[in-house]
C-alpha cells in the first residue's frame, strides 16, 4: 500500500528535520508545502527521487540546491552552483531600504554584488515605482540573476563593480549591496554546507574580509548624489571595522551598524553628504 504523505514525511524526519522533508516531499509532488495533505500519495519513481533527494541532503547538499528554488521576503529565487544562497538576515536590510525608497519619488537603486537578484528582486516587487540597476562579476551568478530579474525591468549588468555605471555617477538614490566579506582566518569556521557549496567568490575577501567593502564604500561615493544612501552586510566580527570602512572613506555622514532578526550585528549603512531624511 503506498505511504502517504504524512507516513513518508514521519518516516524521513529520522533523517533530516520534518519541515525540510515536507519541503522535499511538495518539489517530488510538484505543490507546495502546505497542500499536502490534499496531495496524493506519491507513486513508486517518486518515492525513488525522493529517497534520492534526501540522501544528497544527509550528504550536506544544500536543500535550496535540490529545490533548485530560495525564498526570500516575498519572492523566490532560482538557485543552484555557482551562485550564493541568499539568507534570511538579509531580509532585514532589505526591509530597511525599503522602509526609505517608501518616501522616495521614482528613486534610482543599486545592487552591487548582485548574485541572484535576491535584493533587487524583493525591492522591485515590494516597490516597483523606482530605476531599478545591478551588477554581477561571475557570469555563473549572472546567468541567475538575468532569470530571477526577467520581467522586472531591471538594468542588469555583467561586470566588475569598481568600475561599472560610469552613467550613473552621482544621480543614485540608494546603493545596496551584499558583497563576499568572511575573513581568510575565519575560512575554516564557515559551515561545511556553505563552503563547499556557495561559490568562494561570494564569500571571501582579503585578510580581514574588507577588500569588497572597501570597493562598495568608494563605488557608492562616486555613484550616489549628496544625501544618498548606502546599505552593506557584514560579518558579524565586523560591526566596528566594516563601518570604519565608510568612516576612513571620508564621503559619508550619519554611519551607523543595525542587527540582523537574531540580533547580530549584520549591516551598515551611511549618507553621501548633504541632506535628506533620516
Amino acid at each position: 500500500m503506498p505511504e502517504s504523505a504524512s507516513t513518508l514525511v514521519a518516516r524521513l524526519s529520522r533523517r533530516v528535520p520534518a519541515h525540510e522533508a515536507r519541503i522535499l516531499l511538495a518539489h517530488v509532488l510538484g505543490t507546495e508545502p502546505s497542500r499536502l495533505l490534499l496531495a496524493g500519495a506519491p507513486d513508486e519513481a517518486q518515492r525513488a527521487r525522493l529517497d534520492a533527494l534526501v540522501e544528497r541532503r544527509v550528504a550536506g547538499e544544500p536543500l535550496q540546491h535540490l529545490t533548485g528554488l530560495a525564498p526570500f521576503r516575498t519572492v523566490e529565487l532560482e538557485v543552484g552552483p555557482g551562485v550564493f544562497i541568499p539568507r534570511p538576515e538579509t531580509e532585514v536590510m532589505t526591509g530597511w531600504v525599503l522602509e526609505r525608497l517608501a518616501g522616495a519619488a521614482r528613486p534610482v537603486v543599486v545592487e552591487l554584488c548582485a548574485g541572484s537578484g535576491a535584493i533587487t528582486k524583493a525591492l522591485a516587487t515590494e516597490f516597483p515605482d523606482a530605476a531599478y540597476h545591478c551588477v554581477e562579476l561571475s557570469p555563473d551568478a549572472h546567468a541567475y540573476l538575468v532569470r530571477n530579474l526577467a520581467g522586472l525591468d531591471v538594468d542588469v549588468r555583467l561586470g566588475d563593480m569598481a568600475d561599472s555605471f560610469g552613467d550613473l555617477d552621482g544621480t543614485v538614490d540608494f546603493v545596496v549591496a551584499n558583497p563576499p566579506y568572511v575573513p581568510l582566518e575565519h575560512w575554516a569556521d564557515v559551515p561545511a554546507e556553505v563552503r563547499d557549496f556557495d561559490p568562494t567568490l561570494a564569500l571571501v575577501s582579503g585578510a580581514d574580509g574588507l577588500d569588497a567593502m572597501r570597493v562598495v564604500a568608494d563605488v557608492a561615493a562616486r555613484l550616489l548624489r549628496p544625501g544618498g544612501w548606502v546599505a552593506a552586510e557584514h560579518a558579524e566580527v565586523q560591526e566596528e571595522s566594516a563601518p570604519g570602512v565608510f568612516v576612513r572613506q571620508g564621503s559619508f555622514t550619519a554611519v551607523s551598524d543595525h542587527p540582523d532578526f537574531t540580533e547580530r550585528a549584520r549591516f551598515v549603512t551611511a549618507r553621501r553628504g548633504g541632506r535628506m531624511a533620516p
